[in-house]
């Protein structure tokens, strides 16, 4: 739909991060935010762990992450140390 959208706080920059989803006009990667979560934070923990964040940046960000669970779920996974047990989804 023309003027929609979507989320308006994650772009990707193939400059940053390989052009990994980031939050705009930072180089926190979504997957950060994701795995924060999946760790049982609650946004407003989230927010105290990154402060540099706003909250909209990053409910924006989860949202990003429902909408695009394959592509972050594959960057969380490149991203993890070798030696690291892999996360449940």
């Amino acid at each position: 739909m023309p003027g929609q959208v979507s989320h308006p706080y994650v772009t990707s920059d193939p400059a940053i991060l390989r052009g990994e989803p980031i939050v705009q006009g930072t180089r926190t990667p979504v997957r950060a935010i994701v795995e924060n979560y999946r760790f049982g934070k609650t946004p407003e923990e989230i927010r105290l762990s990154l402060p540099h964040l706003s909250m909209a940046q990053i409910f924006d960000a989860l949202s990003y992450y429902e909408d695009h669970q394959q592509e972050i779920n594959r960057y969380i996974k490149l991203n993890q140390p070798a030696d690291a047990e892999p996360q449940v989804s």
